[in-house]
């Protein structure tokens, strides 16, 4: 049974945001109120409240604070509690406006092996990630811009279809171009790995 849980981080609200269906709906702190916004229903408010508003705090059907001084994130915070939910898919809302260093942090917590059971993407303004820790299957736009981002030092036997530049049982390295600025030749595109985590985004055609 599948149960798609979609997350809203904090920080500033996203530039973009696509008609997203799911069974639940949780906010990280202020993010309740980007979900209020956007007209979401928030089903979990989590984090130490610190910045939601005091309308996007009433609006939760539930809430969980936590201390300010914490050793986990709120967007750490929120996917306990999508774990907690039983999501087996989840879909979490971001921007890269806004500090550098909070939404590099979220792609990275999002690759952490803690959260391996659960298909995770993040909606970043236009753009959308995928998390791989071994295969991904998505139909995307023909011509949209796919790169393949290893997290860690080495991503092995990387497999590839649908893309223009095709991978075939290849090793990804740290801080390499070879992953960058593939594009899709078919709308159904899949790529698995061996070993390591990927960061895929995906991007609309130009």
């Amino acid at each position: 049974m599948t149960c798609h849980v979609l997350i809203f981080s904090g920080g500033p609200a996203p530039l973009y945001l696509p008609e997203v269906g799911a069974d639940f709906v949780v906010a990280a702190d202020h993010g309740a109120d980007h979900a209020l916004g956007s007209g979401y229903q928030v089903d979990v408010l989590v984090g130490d409240l610190d910045s939601v508003s005091e309308r996007g705090k009433a609006s939760a059907k539930k809430v969980v604070q936590h201390p300010v001084d914490k050793d986990m994130t709120d967007l750490e915070l929120a996917l306990e509690e999508a774990s907690k939910l039983g999501a087996t898919q989840v879909t979490v809302v971001g921007t890269l406006q806004g500090r550098v260093d909070h939404s590099f942090n979220n792609l990275l917590v999002l690759a952490n092996d803690q959260w391996a059971h659960m298909s995770i993407s993040m909606l970043v303004d236009a753009s959308q990630v995928w998390i791989v820790h071994d295969s991904l299957e998505v139909v995307v736009p023909v011509g949209a811009q796919v790169s393949l981002l290893p997290v860690g030092n080495e991503v092995a036997g990387v497999v590839t279809t649908g893309l223009e530049w095709s991978l075939s049982d290849e090793n990804l390295l740290l801080a390499e171009g070879r992953g960058m600025s593939n594009r899709s030749l078919l709308e159904n595109v899949s790529i698995s790995i061996r070993s390591g985590v990927l960061l895929v985004f995906i991007s609309q055609p130009e």
